[in-house]
């Protein structure tokens, strides 16, 4: 779109409040989310609620990559962000039922939202480009899945999933086609919006406190049980954010500042794109067990409530671990024991009130985190003291 300035590729920037308003949508998309896994806690249920999740967030990638490539400060780029924002909201309002009569609202504004980022790109990008032509070699298979997004809201039941999943697929397969191209990748704003919706996401177990706190209320006051839930579920919330923003994040965004020009797109399609959705989807999936142990803190935690809650844990330090991964090839052994033990811990909590599983959990996480952070300190020791050591060689 010829009025639009692309800044060089090595330029970064902030993200526009455009971006923030735009992401307010997806508040109400993954609350959404989190009551349906509750009203829903069975196979079938996390299966949809996975389905629905991989759809907004391509969504929500595609328009990251638009405004990562066009600053979100000119006007006609605010104008589409809120136009999109405003799509967005029938999308989120229907996914408690968008396997049934909001199914068709669902499609129609995910199509919507992700052609007009897609459109932004290709109308924004100079032809001659090798951005450009990256954009356009991955065109083609977003349209066919974008297509399957949009029949799938016009037919009902096996078929309509069997062609979201389609959807899902070919839109992935584009993504593995299309990193062989040169992407423009500003790596700041990158992390940057990553940070942001996952702020988002953790918000999640923030509500499911309040939520705890209004029941609690409502029936004659908050109980020493509740506030002691009340109490873990805020500690887990503060773990979950310290153990990807006090030095996961700063870290990937500087591993993504010393890739070269050529495979930077890879870096932030794996890194960002991909193992990003799993954490995200995490955040979900542990909340919607967190609001269940807050409404009954001294209840034993059903089953499927259970493996919820490991599930959600499972995907957010994997997903961290995919990303240590990818950038540096290093295992993060701590977080992987961790996971190992809240694997046995759920095994063996059959019979425990919903609230020492809870503590339980805090207590792993918090282990591991400060035996991370000693191994991470020692090394960085040890390399400031070998680089002195050279110095004065």
């Amino acid at each position: 779109m010829r009025g639009l300035s692309v800044p060089e590729s090595g330029e970064d920037f902030t993200a526009d409040p455009v971006e923030l308003f735009f992401d307010l949508a997806f508040v109400f998309a993954f609350s959404q989310l989190v009551a349906h896994l509750v009203h829903h806690p069975d196979w079938t249920g996390a299966w949809e609620a996975a389905l629905l999740f991989a759809i907004l967030w391509l969504a929500w990638s595609w328009f990251t990559w638009a405004a990562n490539a066009v600053p979100g400060n000119q006007r006609p780029v605010r104008a589409i962000f809120l136009v999109a924002t405003a799509v967005t909201v029938p999308m989120a309002a229907s996914v408690g039922t968008a396997f049934g009569s909001g199914g068709l609202t669902f499609a129609l504004s995910g199509a919507a939202i992700m052609l007009m980022s897609i459109g932004l790109q290709i109308l924004a990008l100079d032809n001659d480009s090798a951005m450009f032509q990256a954009a356009m070699k991955l065109t083609a298979p977003v349209l066919v899945s974008l297509l399957l997004l949009v029949i799938g809201g016009f037919v009902d039941g096996d078929a309509r999933v069997a062609l979201w999943v389609a959807m899902v697929v070919i839109t992935l397969l584009g993504t593995v086609a299309a990193g062989s191209g040169e992407w423009i990748v500003r790596t700041g704003h990158f992390a940057e919006r990553h940070g942001l919706i996952l702020i988002i996401a953790l918000g999640e177990v923030i509500v499911a406190i309040g939520i705890a706190v209004v029941q609690g209320l409502d029936e004659g006051g908050l109980t020493s049980t509740l506030r002691i839930a009340m109490t873990a579920a805020g500690v887990f919330a503060g773990l979950l954010w310290w153990s990807y923003f006090d030095r996961v994040l700063p870290a990937l965004e500087h591993r993504g500042e010393q890739e070269e020009t050529a495979s930077l797109g890879r870096y932030a399609r794996d890194v960002y794109t991909w193992a990003h959705a799993p954490i995200i989807a995490g955040v979900i999936t542990a909340a919607a067990a967190v609001e269940e142990i807050l409404l009954h803190p001294g209840d034993p935690l059903h089953a499927e409530f259970r493996w919820m809650f490991v599930i959600g844990v499972g995907l957010y330090f994997g997903g961290i671990a995919i990303t240590v991964f990818r950038a540096w090839r290093a295992l993060a052994f701590e977080r992987l024991w961790a996971l190992a033990v809240i694997v046995v811990l759920m095994l063996v909590s059959g019979s425990w009130d919903g609230v020492w599983l809870l503590i339980a959990v805090d207590v792993t996480l918090l282990v591991a985190l400060v035996l991370e952070n000693v191994r991470v300190e020692s090394r960085t020791r040890e390399q400031a003291e070998e680089f002195a050591e050279q110095l004065e060689a």
